[in-house]
């Protein structure tokens, strides 16, 4: 089939015997564009806000004990972190022609043809992933390591974006708000004292935090080593591929977070060494006095992308630690609306608002997915076929918009952010 179009049958296809080959005639039918399936992960200490658009049946798929699914991973070859998880959990599928592969193996074998030279000349992967995170409500304060912490223990760093799709937030769920970083003031001996109060119930970490209430169409950097206490809206998060965190409040809305998930990417000899523990969070960036303007973005318009009936518009941009290491675009094609779409590298593709074509590629926004299921509203989009262009096409009676991502230093005109703008 030339348009590797999606159908309303199961995504757990037979694997390819030969992943070379099958990759071969996918990026030659799709025209550089391949189809992906949806990767759903659970989380054992979350409460999913179910806004993802699976079934309702469907929350517990991985069996109770592994916890609702609260996450969906976008064009992932990052493997997720948990206890007792699937051979495959966290990584994105290809499918074309009734049989399946995993996008990790067709980076393995494209090589710079997907993730373009420099990344592949870099890092021999795609090494970032993006992912819808929705939650009922908050999620514990919590920070994740930065390169050299996350070495320690065989990891890599986990600095990450968020951006919030009005299309995914028809309602707010629990508690709309983020903590973020610690208040200017705030002493290491202060947070010392709640990790030594973790068995006393709240140990109060958050009352030394500030919330910021989550504006939808906005969204923040999240610097690796930087608490924060994700809110109830459902996010899309660009991000390194990497499953490292620290868990840093010890109760939640009556739920306990055990003291393994503060230390469980810490070498084990310092499970119990307060003070290293606390020396792994970014001081300077947790008190920052102008936490906001550091952090905070606001949609850009890429008026040199853009067009009558078509909006380009940055969302996630500017660097982390003087790095690009991921950014982020939300494309919206009003009814009728065509355009071409040349980038400078490889994105991960999903279409969160009405149908149209992409490529040779059919695309559609799901109502109601069954766990397993196929959509036709995800795509990766190689870096030959962004070197080349690839038209875009709304066919719907509304707008077309979609969420696409990029991988490390790939735009020469990515703009600069907060207090760096």
């Amino acid at each position: 089939m030339a348009t590797a179009t999606a159908s309303k049958i199961s995504a757990k296809l037979p694997e390819a015997k030969n992943v070379g080959s099958a990759l071969d005639q996918a990026m030659n039918a799709g025209k550089g564009i391949l189809r992906l399936s949806p990767t759903w992960v659970p989380r054992s200490f979350l409460h999913p806000g179910k806004r993802v658009r699976l079934h309702p049946d469907d929350y517990y798929s991985y069996g109770l004990n592994r916890g609702g699914i609260d996450e969906r991973w976008f064009a992932s070859t990052t493997e997720a972190a948990n206890e007792g998880r699937v051979p495959d959990e966290g990584l994105s599928w290809c499918v074309f022609d009734g049989q399946r592969f995993m996008l990790r193996d067709a980076v393995a074998e494209g090589g710079a043809k997907l993730v373009g030279q420099s990344i592949w000349d870099h890092f021999k992967k795609w090494p970032v992933y993006s992912k819808f995170f929705d939650n009922m409500g908050p999620i514990p304060h919590h920070m994740h390591q930065s390169f050299a912490d996350a070495k320690l223990v065989g990891q890599e760093g986990k600095p990450e974006s968020y951006y919030f799709p009005p299309q995914y937030n028809n309602c707010d769920n629990n508690f709309p708000y983020t903590f973020m970083g610690l208040e200017p003031g705030t002493t290491k001996a202060d947070v010392r004292r709640c990790l030594e109060n973790w068995n006393k119930g709240d140990n109060g970490i958050i009352d030394l935090a500030k919330a910021y209430r989550l504006e939808r169409g906005t969204g923040w950097l999240i610097p690796p080593g930087v608490l924060h206490a994700p809110g109830s809206l459902l996010t899309y998060e660009p991000q390194w591929g990497s499953d490292v965190f620290a868990m840093f409040q010890s109760l939640v809305e009556g739920r306990e977070v055990p003291w393994s998930l503060l230390v469980k990417d810490m070498p084990k000899e310092k499970h119990h060494d307060l003070d290293f523990i606390i020396g792994q969070l970014d001081w300077e960036k947790n008190v920052d006095t102008h936490y906001k303007e550091s952090n905070f973005l606001r949609p850009i318009l890429d008026e040199k992308r853009s067009a009558p009936g078509v909006h380009d518009r940055w969302i996630v941009y500017g660097h982390v630690d003087g790095k690009q290491l991921f950014s982020a675009k939300e494309l919206t094609l009003e009814p009728g609306a065509k355009i071409t779409v040349k980038d400078a590298g490889a994105s991960g593709w999903i279409t969160v608002q009405g149908e149209g074509k992409v490529g040779v590629h059919d695309v559609a926004t799901p109502t109601l997915i069954r766990f397993g299921q196929m959509t036709a509203d995800e795509l990766f989009i190689s870096a030959d076929a962004a070197a080349a262009g690839y038209t875009v096409e709304n066919t719907g009676p509304g707008p077309l918009v979609s969420l696409r991502y990029f991988g490390p230093d790939v735009h020469s005109d990515l703009p600069k952010h907060g207090r760096h703008a």
